[in-house]
């Protein structure tokens, strides 16, 4: 290699830094020197000879992000050391003036990119020269990197807002009141709080509804108010060959990434006033107007302050950070973050936790807890006496000493992590820039005593107690010697002597293959240990069950799939409550079984009786599903995709459980697995929309809130019947002209965008991943079948249901519903569908026509089981099927005269509409209602058994002669 002129190499000694260290830094020395002009190689030695040769080396050391910086512009460090910048925390408006200076200079986007790119740049490297070498207090770096990132987002916005004022006009309130863009900031940026390579929490608003003017063409306020809002988002969170300023998470705002960019103030202040959860309660805790009319954000912030803090002792909030904090956990387990110093136990999140509970349960009453920075409110818990001054002290420090090794993890390589490093140079680093030295041991010890205090006061807050560990049963003593000495003969003995019936034979072969087989036989002695301490619990929660063996036959497989995660066996053991869940369940449905058996993640839901047997409405739901995923980063499909199928999983349980032990009846079970169905779209739609829209750009004309798409379900989906193991019948539909083209580096035009967008969707939804796939999909329904488009234009779609699509493809059409997407293409759709089924038929050819498809399906899916004693529930002459025939041809023959026959797309209501029309009587619409209950109910207790639709012939027999003798008088009498 051939050395800059005049290089001369640092010669660092280990009492200087690391030897694993050294040899970094001399790597980063030499590629310093190779891009410095010869009067900056000057500097550079002259400054490593200096007194502070040693903040030198310790920035490089533990930054090599900084000291890339560095060689990629020489010039900065050195003004930063002379200008004395380095030596200080700057005054707020230090900030904002530099910025403008520089700002004032750029007339076009690059230019003020690459303005905010190095200015963000510059000052980062100041900022982490500062903290790595303690020149700096934990709170001068939170509050500088707040400051930074104020000053960006606010002169960024100022310049694009003249801008964008020039082309288009001042947006104006009705009373002539100029109106400006109010940008709030949330989590650790409105607490100014923010780290050194955090995403910024926005949320975009603006005071009134208006136009703009002064410019040839004008916008309404929020088209414009959008338009500013994107393009401030781009000039902040573009990455170029400078980097980002800021990346700019949007996920907070109302409806999350289905929701428009920006929304008015009376709307957003509805919105929480009518929808908003409790997590955004949490969340607005820390919001801060940053950017716009300050003015105007505070008077926002005030008219949402009784929605965050109640006027009385809200102790509901306990609960409800305790369920957020249990989604958290869950997650680190799933996504192996124990080592996440702020989602792990004892970790940054927690401490949090801890304040925001008496936040949000006394702030309306105190005022001093309405504070933003958590370092205000610890001080204040004890100055009230809400906490010990100990207990507030030890987490202080934990706090900083935490907060401080996220900074360090950070500096490293500039990135959005708090992974700790697991070994290698990061971690010597890391144990450097905490003031360890090379004792890697002693910063960890410091860091898991910090962490064990921390976990052990958030329990002592907000955890649930923990359950004491189960007294043995004096009859495990049985179980033991049985296990001690496992001959099959005397396994089957001890279980008929314990009730466990006819089936013992049987379960004593599993039990002891289990225990011989080669799993266990592999197993740790940890391992093993804990599932013979399990065994004799499990066996003798077994005797309260019904079938005690039979639903033994269904534990064990269970217990082969946690052989290799025995934790799962600590939960139970540890847990009666949960182990006793699992037996009742169990032994209710070995549907339920296989499903835990296939994913244990699942037994994390037993812990809570209280929410395994309650199931959330369906906005409980959205809420729920919309908090996993904002944890998530926005790109990370496979996070996301997990995501969704632990939530499906975990909440079709809770279904299933409610429904076994009586809580919940036939229909709402139904109602339940529609709705989650129904939560799982719009998220899977959000996400493809998303990803897509950042490869191409959006088709959507700007100023349109609307995404033009909607997705119809079919079937079961459609009219609200769908079981445990339903497909989804999906229809894509949009309604942009084809001369639409997207707005991003790579268009597409709108036909090609919505094909790959219904692409998308459907393999988020049918993918196999490690929990699964999170449904199956059938297409078949939309026009021409599987030769047809995917996604079909909505006037291709109006065209062939008026003039190609068959009689059955009609009837499938009562029960169709828009189930995610556009909510004006849904009503277009509304008034399609009325329109279709309202048209003039030949009552005879369409009765034909419909008893014709009918006999063909009986044909073709009649199993053979009706001449072996058997009837087929759904197929059966009299089943099911039957009235839903019955129930299509009555609205494609009646509608047009009784067009509320068209409103509902569920059979129940449709059936009760044909009575309120006086099309059928009251009481004969009761018996043909609790037939169809009745035939479904026995179908739902089938399939919970995973047994076929089939029952005796001599079953039901009253109900099958009533839809009989209907089909015969409807349908089949002259």
């Amino acid at each position: 290699m051939t050395l800059p002129s005049g290089y001369q190499r640092l010669e660092i000694s280990t009492e200087e830094l690391p030897a694993v260290l050294a040899e970094e830094v001399e790597l980063h020395w030499l590629n310093l020197f190779e891009r410095c002009e010869p009067a900056q190689r000057a500097w550079y030695q002259t400054f490593s000879a200096s007194d502070c040769r040693q903040q030198l080396l310790t920035a490089f050391a533990c930054s090599p992000a900084l000291a890339e910086l560095c060689a990629r512009h020489p010039a900065w460090l050195p003004e930063l050391i002379l200008s004395k910048e380095i030596e200080t925390a700057l005054p707020e408006s230090a900030w904002r003036d530099a910025l403008r200076r520089l700002c004032a200079e750029c007339d076009n986007a690059d230019a003020l990119a690459k303005c905010l790119r190095d200015f963000r740049n510059r000052h980062w490297l100041r900022i982490v020269w500062r903290d790595v070498n303690r020149l700096a207090t934990l709170e001068d770096t939170l509050r500088d990197l707040s400051a930074l990132a104020d000053a960006c987002v606010d002169e960024a916005l100022t310049v694009l807002h003249q801008q964008l004022v020039a082309e288009r006009g001042e947006p104006q309130a009705a009373d002539g009141t100029p109106q400006q863009l109010v940008v709030i900031a949330m989590g650790k940026l409105g607490a100014g709080e923010l780290n050194l390579s955090s995403d910024i929490d926005l949320i975009f608003a603006y005071p009134h509804a208006g136009s703009t003017v002064g410019a040839s063409r004008s916008d309404d306020n929020q088209a414009f108010f959008i338009r500013l809002g994107q393009r401030l988002i781009k000039a902040l969170d573009t990455r170029t060959p400078d980097g980002f300023v800021f990346r700019v998470d949007m996920r907070l705002r109302p409806y999350g990434q289905s929701g428009p960019l920006v929304i008015s103030f009376d709307a957003l202040e509805e919105y929480y006033q009518n929808q908003g959860r409790d997590w955004e309660r949490y969340a607005l805790i820390k919001a801060r107007c940053i950017a716009g009319d300050r003015d105007e954000g505070e008077r926002l912030l005030t008219q949402l302050r009784p929605f965050v803090y109640r006027r009385y002792l809200d102790f509901s909030a306990i609960e409800s950070l305790r369920d957020m904090k249990s989604m958290i956990q869950r997650e680190v387990v799933r996504r192996q973050l124990q080592d996440n110093i702020k989602l792990g136990s004892g970790g940054i999140r927690e401490i949090e936790f801890i304040a925001q509970c008496f936040q949000l349960i006394r702030g309306g009453q105190e005022q001093a807890l309405q504070a933003l920075q958590l370092q205000v409110i610890l001080p204040e818990l004890a100055n009230m006496a809400y906490l010990p001054s100990q207990v507030v002290d030890e987490l202080q420090q934990a706090y900083r000493f935490l907060r401080n090794t996220e900074h360090a993890i950070q500096a490293w390589r500039d990135e959005q992590t708090q992974q700790l490093p697991d070994s290698g140079v990061a971690l010597t680093a890391l144990s450097v820039a905490m003031g360890f030295g090379d004792d890697i041991e002693a910063f960890q010890q410091c860091l898991a005593q910090h962490r064990e205090r921390v976990a052990t006061h958030f329990a002592n807050v907000i955890a649930p107690p923990e359950v004491e560990p189960s007294v043995q049963h004096l009859s495990n003593n049985r179980w033991r010697a049985m296990l001690d000495d496992l001959d099959q003969d005397k396994v089957r003995d001890t279980l008929v002597e314990a009730g466990f019936g006819d089936d013992a034979t049987e379960a004593a072969r599993l039990l002891v293959a289990l225990l011989g087989g080669a799993s266990v036989l592999r197993m740790q002695n940890r391992g093993r240990d804990r599932l013979y301490d399990f065994l004799p619990l499990i066996l003798e929660d077994l005797c309260e069950a019904d079938s005690p063996a039979a639903t033994l036959l269904r534990v064990i497989p269970l217990i082969e799939a946690v052989l290799r995660r025995t934790a799962y066996l600590v939960l139970l053991i540890e847990n009666p409550g949960a182990r006793g869940r699992l037996v009742k369940l169990c032994d209710a449905s070995p549907w339920i079984a296989r499903q835990l058996s296939a994913q244990p993640v699942l037994l994390d839901e037993l812990l809570d009786a209280d929410s395994l047997y309650t199931v959330p409405e369906k906005a409980g739901l959205v809420s729920e599903l919309r908090q996993r995923l904002l944890r998530i980063e926005k790109d990370d499909l496979e996070a996301q995709m997990e995501a969704l199928r632990h939530f499906r999983l975990a909440h079709v349980l809770k279904v299933a459980a409610s429904e076994v032990t009586g809580s919940l009846p036939l229909m709402k079970v139904s109602d339940y697995l529609t709705y989650i169905a129904e939560v799982v779209l719009d998220a899977v739609l959000d996400i493809a929309w998303q990803n897509l829209v950042d490869k191409h750009g959006s088709p959507v004309p700007l100023g349109d809130d609307q995404r033009h798409f909607l997705i119809l379900g079919y079937g079961k989906l459609g009219g609200l019947e769908l079981g445990y193991s339903s497909d989804l019948d999906l229809v894509f539909l949009h309604d942009l002209p084809s001369d639409c083209v997207s707005d991003g580096d790579r268009p597409l035009d709108a036909g090609s965008f919505f094909t790959r967008l219904g692409q998308r969707i459907i393999h988020i939804l049918t993918a196999t991943t490690r929990l699964g796939a999170l449904y199956e999909v059938d297409m078949r329904l939309r026009p021409s079948g599987n030769s047809g488009l995917l996604v079909s234009s909505f006037t291709a779609f109006s065209d062939y249901q008026h003039s190609q699509a068959w009689t059955w493809e009609h009837q499938a059409l009562v029960r169709v519903r828009a189930v995610a997407g556009d909510e004006i293409l849904a009503q277009k759709f509304n008034t399609l569908r009325a329109e279709i089924l309202a048209k003039s038929r030949d009552i005879l050819v369409l009765r034909d026509e419909v008893v014709g498809m009918r006999q063909k399906m009986r044909d073709h899916l009649l199993s053979a089981s009706d001449k072996n004693a058997e009837f087929d529930l759904k197929q059966g002459t009299g089943g099911i099927v039957d009235i839903e025939f019955m129930v299509q041809y009555a609205v494609l023959a009646w509608s047009q005269q009784h067009p509320p026959l068209t409103h509902y797309t569920d059979n129940i209501r449709i059936l009760e509409s044909l009575a309120e029309q006086g099309l059928v009587s009251a009481a004969d619409t009761r018996i043909l209602i609790d037939a169809y209950k009745a035939f479904r109910s026995q179908a739902h207790r089938l399939s919970l058994q995973e047994q076929k639709g089939l029952i005796a012939d001599t079953a039901l027999g009253t109900e099958r002669e009533i839809v009989s003798r209907f089909w015969q008088q409807l349908m089949l009498s002259p």
